[in-house]
């Protein structure tokens, strides 16, 4: 008898970090081993050599990207098993900065192809937990085009023209391909960006590793990823209202919606051609659907199939949760 695709739960990826903390244990509870500085966890991953395995129900142990294969439109939804095959589209984490991360750029999708890479990466970041005085860099704090940067760089001004943000808890930051970026001391954030792990590294606080080695830096790789361009503001404006589904991120890659729920919400999927990931940030809730419900908490993600299209989200307490999923032109979520 044919298995019957229901939501999913994932085993947890640790990566330890030169930068990262404790607050993945201590504020969400995850126990990460013997890795002295857990920097990151990796809650969805379809990269190639670090897949996500399900953590529940028939398919426990099976990697992301088998099921893709075998379910394809039924799990991913159709337009997106076109454009993507069988690689699953997003990466979804979160990251305790205890340091500065590198000054870093990501490539679009048209440099990452031209030098074999695959996707580029685009991404963004809701701010979890932020502690006082907490700040990050975000982009230039004037236009830049690529010959000023290579300039900035032979002259060892980097410092100077790199636009700090003050940081406080549930700001949001849309990053897209060829901003500079950095996430700084005491923040932890929630990231969902497109399946990629290039990173260009521009500058590393001349930091010196255990081994006293310095990290790799990518400065000449980075010049053409570069995208000098100055927006209005950085900070992505997220209105605070309850037992709604609130916008957050809309783009080519991905969207994010923001619930904060106590009590019931049903959702109905049925014009949405994607997956829809629930990912809480705080508390915990019950996913119902047809066949069965799961209970998911903070620290967690649950995957829903494209093949189900209503369920009923349930938390008892208060409960803060991204929705996120692919909007591509042929969808009328």
């Amino acid at each position: 008898m044919q298995t019957v695709l229901y939501p999913l739960k994932f085993k947890p990826i640790f990566k330890d970090k030169i930068w990262g903390g404790r607050k993945i244990k201590e504020q969400l509870g995850l126990d990460y081993g013997p890795l002295p500085n857990c920097g990151e966890v990796w809650l969805l991953s379809g990269l190639w050599d670090e897949q996500s395995e399900i953590a529940n129900g028939d398919f426990e142990g099976d990697e992301i990207n088998d099921l893709v294969e075998t379910f394809m439109g039924d799990l991913v939804g159709e337009s997106v098993f076109d454009k993507y095959g069988e690689q699953f589209p997003l990466l979804l984490k979160i990251i305790d900065a205890n340091d500065w991360l590198s000054v870093q750029v990501h490539p679009d999708d048209e440099l990452a192809e031209k030098r074999g890479l695959g996707n580029g990466k685009t991404e963004m970041w809701y701010v979890m937990q932020a502690d006082k005085d907490a700040e990050l860099v975000m982009g230039f704090n004037r236009e830049m085009t690529q010959m000023d940067y290579a300039n900035i760089l032979k002259d060892n001004g980097l410092q100077g023209v790199l636009n700090h943000e003050q940081v406080k808890k549930d700001d949001v930051f849309f990053i897209p391909a060829g901003r500079v970026h950095a996430l700084g001391p005491g923040i932890m954030v929630a990231e969902i960006q497109q399946t990629s792990d290039t990173t260009y590294r521009i500058y590393d606080w001349d930091r010196i590793d255990v081994a006293g080695m310095r990290r790799e830096l990518h400065v000449a790789q980075s010049v053409e990823a570069i995208d000098g361009r100055l927006p209005e503001q950085y900070k992505t404006e997220v209105a605070n209202v309850m037992n709604r589904t609130v916008p957050v991120v809309d783009c080519q890659y991905f969207v994010t919606n923001l619930l904060q729920l106590q009590g019931e919400m049903e959702k109905d999927y049925a014009n949405l051609d994607s997956f829809v990931i629930l990912m809480p940030l705080e508390g915990f809730f019950t996913l119902n659907w047809e066949n069965g419900a799961i209970f998911v908490t903070a620290g967690e993600c649950v995957l829903i199939p494209n093949l189900i299209k209503k369920v009923v989200i349930r938390a008892e307490k208060y409960c803060k949760m991204l929705e996120v999923y692919c909007q591509l032109e042929e969808n009328e979520y």
